[in-house]
This record gives C-alpha cells, structure tokens and sequence, in this order.
C-alpha cells in the first residue's frame, strides 16, 4: 500500500520575498549570519526557514523515501497569505498556486498539493480557488486558524465556502499564531504551538458548527491536524447545551442547529496524525470518530517525518484500518494523482 501524507508544508519564493517586504507582522528578517526568522511580533520570533522547508525536490524526496512516504500533499507554511494585505495577499496566492505546480509537475507521482488563498478578497478567492481546483489540479483549500483579525466562520467568507462545496474539495484548516489576546500573557510556552495553536483551530471548528455553516453547506469536509485539535476527547461534552433541560436553543444561549455539535464532527470533520505521538491519543481518535476519518500527517519539516511514521506503524492496527489510514482515506478525500 502507498502512504500519502496530508501535511506536508513548503515556503514559496512569492511568499518569502512578501515577508521581508511586509511593514507589518508576520514578518522575515535575514540575520547577519545568514538566517532567515519569521517574526510574528516585534518581540516573538518562531522558527528558522530552513532548507527542509524551502525544498521541493531532492532533499524532501529523499526524506520521504527514508521515512516510506510514497505522496506528500503540500501546503504553504502558517502563516500563508490571509494575514497579508488583501492585494499583497492575492498575488502571493496565485504565485504560490503556480509554483507548487511546477514542483508537482516535476515529480507527478510524489507531490500533490493545497491552494493557497487570499480570503479577505472573497470574489479573488473564489476566482483563484477554481482556478487552482480546475485548471492546476490542486486537491482543496489550505488555511488558517485565523486570517489576522478574523475566523473562517464568519458569514462574510460564506461564499468560499460555497465554492468549496460546489468543487467537492476538502479544507484543511491548520494552526497559525492564535489572535486570542489571553493566549499571549505567558508568551509562546501558551501560545505556541504545543497549546494555542490547536486551542484556537478547535475552536474554529466549533465556530463553523454553532454558526450554521454545515447547515448552509452540508457537504463541507474539514481536516484538522493533531487528531483533530483534541474534539474526540469533546465528543460528548459538546453536545451538552443541546441535552440539558435548563438550556434551550435561542440567540445568546445555543444557536438552533439540525443536529447536535457531535454529528457535524462526526460527518464533516476528519483528523490526521500531524504532531502527536500518544498512542491513546490516536486510538481514541480512531474510536470516535471511525478509522475511516483519519488520515496521516506528518507536519514536515515541523515534525520529523521517519518519527511519525515510525509512531504510526507501531500502533496495534489490523491491515485492513492501516490500509485506510495510510492510503484509503486520502485517496477518497481526492488526494490522487
């Protein structure tokens, strides 16, 4: 069976080149001894962009075949173009779109990919994301916990969303640098990747049900990395406003939805293995959700790619839930050549 990995991040030139350019934050600096920071504030720096995340040909190549991964589906590195100034945004967009096809071009049977969007030009998006979907061959939309100052849930990206049901294409929404001001007080030990990141995009999911998007757009399917950001664990305790006697659906207290929080996770949501190796963790994912909704990841070249599938392989599966996980699902979600 072949492995296909759901996340599996790269920096494009374009968005490189509007780092170093952007009088604002996220912003990147070239130090004097030749490396290159992503800021994400005057005072907070978060990692080195390195040669592992800049390379879509060989060294990658090499690094998958080490780690027996047969496909990697890439996606621009957090914090992609959605904090960037909507024009600024835009351009960086279809750059990356057409550079990632080139890399796909290069090596059809090892890379797919996810477009990039610049979604506070919504009717821009729109264009790009069928642009990206019908002319490039890209697999679906990858974004972000937050776009800067706003969430996906908000109805004025409903009409992306809408386009993303009409291609019948997964969103794959990934952490980025959490706006919530609270996150920020104890600085990235909180904030960071291993708390704030994934609190925020659980979050966003949840956001996404209790707004009404999976009413309005039934058919949506939402990724979401590190078994889910922790929902499984939620499973039952989301539905509790709609199961309490004392609480009944109206504004302010539980929006009235068709079905209960749990069923939109159940139906609309699928997981991957990205950046985290407790087994509980996975098993527990797998139960609740159902082998079939769960995909790998390895957050490369966040993660290391030989480690989580090493991690993976370990698990006590039968060959059939492997089979799913390793290649099923992701073929089915529309990750193949």
């Amino acid at each position: 069976m072949k492995v296909i990995d759901a996340e599996n991040h790269f920096a494009s030139e374009a968005w490189l080149d509007a780092l170093r350019h952007n009088s604002g934050y996220p912003r990147l600096v070239d130090e004097p001894d030749g490396k290159a920071k992503l800021y994400w504030s005057a005072e907070t720096w978060v990692h080195y962009i390195g040669d592992k995340l800049r390379d879509v040909g060989d060294l990658r190549l090499k690094l998958m075949d080490e780690a027996g991964v047969d496909v990697a589906v890439l996606s621009l590195a957090a914090s992609g173009a959605e904090p960037l100034e909507p024009g600024v945004g835009a351009e960086v967009a279809r750059k990356t779109n057409d550079e990632l096809v080139e890399a796909i071009d290069r090596h059809p049977d090892r890379f797919l990919g996810f477009a990039t969007l610049a979604p506070k030009d919504v009717d821009g998006a729109i264009k790009e994301l069928e642009r990206a979907v019908k002319e490039l061959g890209l697999k679906g939309w990858h974004t972000h916990s937050n776009f800067g100052d706003s969430y996906l849930d908000e109805k004025r990206y409903w009409p992306i969303l809408a386009k993303v049901e009409e291609l019948d294409v997964p969103i794959y929404v990934h952490p980025t640098a959490p706006i919530i001001t609270q996150f920020k007080t104890y600085g990235t030990g909180l904030a960071g990747a291993s708390f704030g990141f994934g609190a925020e995009t659980s979050m966003v999911m949840m956001r996404l049900i209790t707004s009404g998007a999976f009413d309005a757009f039934p058919k949506l399917k939402i990724i979401l990395g590190h078994y889910a950001e922790g929902l499984p664990f939620m499973m039952n305790r989301v539905d509790r406003p709609y199961l309490q006697g004392h609480i009944r659906p109206q504004p302010g207290v539980a929006p009235d939805l068709k079905r209960r929080p749990s069923e939109y996770l159940k139906n609309n949501m699928y997981a991957t293995t990205s950046g985290n190796y407790q087994a509980s963790a996975a098993l527990m994912t797998r139960d609740e959700l159902g082998v079939d909704r769960v995909l790998v990841g390895t957050d490369f070249p966040y993660e290391d790619m030989t480690a989580c599938m090493d991690f993976l392989r370990s698990l006590p599966l039968s060959e059939p839930e492997r089979a799913m996980l390793f290649e099923k699902n992701a073929t089915r979600l529309g990750f193949a050549g």
